[in-house]
């Protein structure tokens, strides 16, 4: 095995280097094709968050360019990549699942390439593993360094070694990789890198390092270069986007960004997430207020209603100055809608600081909530803290939750029938071809009838019955 680790941070000729490695390995699978006739495939897959995906995009755009064709068969697959999320242990244990499949897999194909990389793979435990009991991995990379791939498959070609490279800090970040958008009219763009927040529940800081934001001047370049592009709807991804731009030599506020992604010819939507309520500025609010562009949608997660539990969860606001949050939102925006994240049964909570996330979800009136029931993540500090609580007591409280939070959802989406609204068509419905799904502006998911020609149009359609958690409408004629 061969550790490629460097303590050095990339510089300005780092693209460069990468994209000479991407143009090597393209002529050797260029002089495999012409030699088999047969192109060489990848397979991906990205579990866990928005990042992760639009990570996957990046590392699929660099196997384009070096001569892969993507195939969503695994059994098709000469290069195969799991970019893995360890937000949640059973996450880590799909991964392994998988790995067990691979191992046999890789006896009837033996050229195989096999590469993990993400946040799982920043974990020494993890490391150990890998290289105890699974030594058919080829690669091993991280978060730091997605931009190496090229690299380290060229390493791999020419040694034969297992490589791993797992990096434990960077500073500065590889603009310009090449991408594979999923969806060609709209697209995610990172606007920072890790977090600084440290809940007492989540790994992410640990494996995603502290936060590094972008220049604002080279994330509207992208911006325009994906306007022309022909995309429509622009999600602004970070950790927590509200703390963007403080580390920057000229620090930008994030209300200010939004306002320069906003006079981007050519894009008609602005969503962004994950929006921290600690960070949540006024200036924030007049300019969502103001942008014409920016959905009136915002995710806002709240994960306790109790000021004791937040405290214990290291959120740094109270129940209190979120709902003052919350009021000053909607007093600027009266019809926006909120979505939140919420987990039940977070060590030390009581009968009483669960009512208090019911009254929360009562007076908030969220439109969309995810909802978790809390399990112990190694490494966190919750795992260790005393008074963990009983998981029938968790799931008891959990289901009384729902049985609370999903008429709520109802009453309130009821309030949309016979709107108008403007979807962006996405696609197909996966159970009825003649049926296009696709988001309001208030991130609604909506389903009516229509030809594949509409999808990528912002289309006006009107709302005829509630699902609770989709809508059914019909085409209506507008602009």
């Amino acid at each position: 095995m061969k550790d490629t680790r460097k303590d050095i941070a990339v510089d300005e000729t780092e693209l460069l280097r990468q994209l000479d490695y991407m143009q090597g390995i393209r002529k050797i699978n260029d002089a495999f094709e012409t030699e088999t006739g047969k192109k060489k495939k990848f397979f991906s897959l990205a579990m866990g968050c928005q990042m992760n995906a639009h990570d996957s995009e990046k590392l699929e755009g660099m196997l384009d360019k070096m001569g892969y064709e993507r195939t969503d068969e695994e059994t098709d697959a000469d290069f195969i990549i799991y970019n893995t999320c360890c937000v949640r242990e059973n996450a880590e244990q799909k991964v392994y699942g998988k790995l067990g499949w691979l191992k046999h897999y890789k006896k009837d194909k033996p050229d195989t390439v096999i590469a993990l990389c993400g946040c799982m793979m920043q974990q020494d435990s993890v490391i150990k593993t890998l290289r105890q009991k699974y030594r058919h991995v080829d690669i091993v990379f991280g978060t730091y360094n997605l931009y190496k791939l090229p690299e380290l498959m060229n390493t791999r070609m020419e040694s034969g070694d297992t490589i791993y490279d797992i990096w434990q800090e960077q500073e500065e970040i590889v603009e310009d990789l090449p991408s594979i958008r999923h969806f060609p009219y709209k697209a995610a763009v990172n606007i920072m890198f890790g977090c600084n927040n440290f809940c007492t529940y989540c790994i992410v800081p640990y494996v995603r390092g502290r936060e590094r934001s972008r220049e604002a001047e080279d994330i509207i370049a992208e911006v325009k270069k994906l306007a022309a592009d022909g995309v429509k709807e622009i999600m602004l991804l970070g950790q927590n986007v509200n703390s963007y731009g403080k580390n920057l030599s000229e620090p930008v506020s994030f209300a200010k960004l939004l306002r320069m992604v906003n006079d981007v010819e050519g894009i008609e939507r602005i969503r962004f997430m994950t929006s921290h309520p600690k960070d949540l500025s006024d200036e924030l609010i007049e300019a969502m207020k103001d942008c014409p562009k920016v959905c009136k949608s915002l995710h806002l997660p709240v994960q306790a209603g109790s000021s004791e539990i937040l405290r214990r969860m290291n959120r740094n606001y109270t129940k209190e100055s979120y709902l003052e949050t919350v009021g000053k939102i909607k007093e600027a925006m009266p019809d926006i809608t909120l979505s939140t994240d919420i987990i039940v049964g977070f060590p030390g909570e009581t009968e009483e600081d669960f009512q208090e996330t019911l009254d929360v979800i009562r007076k908030v009136g969220y439109t969309t909530a995810y909802t978790f029931i809390y399990s112990k993540r190694t490494g966190t500090p919750a795992a260790t803290m005393d008074n963990q609580v009983d998981e029938d007591l968790i799931k008891d409280r959990f289901d009384r939750m729902l049985n609370v939070l999903n008429p709520m959802i109802h009453e309130l989406n009821e309030k949309m029938v016979g709107k108008i609204v403007h979807v962006l068509v996405e696609e197909p419905s996966k159970s009825n071809k003649d049926v296009l799904t696709g988001r309001a502006d208030n991130y609604a998911l909506v389903h009516f009838e229509g030809s594949k020609d509409l999808i990528g149009q912002i289309v006006p359609v009107r709302i005829i019955e509630n699902k609770t958690f989709y809508f059914i409408a019909e085409r209506v004629n507008g602009d």
